[in-house]
């Protein structure tokens, strides 16, 4: 997909993408492709640590650090979060980081209820197994949820449903990469990074039934 046919796309659905994001995404044609991993060295080139930067948000469900690398969202992270669950570099605060505010704009679109498909472009950190999870998370449609079965199988692994629960437990990227749609086999809540109240809440929400 070239920049001009996804900023098309974004202006049609009136996703009111910022200037600065599409200005970034021109100057990297990598950032093109949205909801999708993209394979990056966790190091500058020269064998140091890569640097994030991170805008903190609040929202119904707590406040959340929003975390973005060059060339994408790399993490949203949970107020108790376990700083074991998602390793990345060093974090530099930076409210102004154009793809930090696009995300926040977007989750905020998405608790009013006005959004059902993100658009930020992101940058996933994991194994190849990992990735492959994640990317088949992007794929459960708004209001619809999955079992580690069934997304075992769809990345054609089908006796790795324990491999994908551990997968889905390292998702770095919470809410845009629904792993919150993911059941166990009896379609019970399982482990969540945001607690499981959290992950009620946004079935429930994406379902149209009343938030208690």
């Amino acid at each position: 997909m070239t920049f001009l046919a996804f900023h098309e796309i974004a202006a049609r659905r009136g996703d009111g993408m910022r200037p600065e994001l599409l200005g970034l995404m021109r100057r990297n044609p990598r950032l093109v492709e949205p909801s999708g991993p993209y394979d990056k060295r966790g190091t500058n080139g020269g064998g140091t640590p890569m640097s994030y930067s991170f805008k903190m948000t609040d929202t119904p469900v707590g406040r959340l650090k929003l975390v973005a690398g060059d060339l994408g969202l790399a993490a949203i992270l949970w107020p108790d979060e376990d700083p074991r669950r998602v390793r990345l570099g060093p974090l530099v605060e930076d409210e102004g980081h154009p793809i930090l505010i696009e995300t926040e704009r977007q989750l905020a679109a998405y608790f009013a209820g006005t959004l059902t498909r993100f658009t930020v472009p992101l940058d996933f950190q994991g194994t190849a197994f990992q990735k492959s999870v994640w990317q088949a998370l992007l794929a459960i449609p708004f209001g619809e949820t999955r079992s580690y079965g069934e997304i075992a199988r769809q990345i054609g692994k089908p006796s790795a449903a324990r491999a994908v629960g551990a997968a889905n437990g390292r998702n770095p990227i919470s809410i845009i990469a629904p792993c919150h749609r993911l059941l166990g086999s009896n379609g019970e809540l399982t482990g969540f990074a945001g607690g499981l109240a959290v992950k009620e809440h946004l079935l429930r929400m994406e379902a149209g039934a009343p938030i208690s």
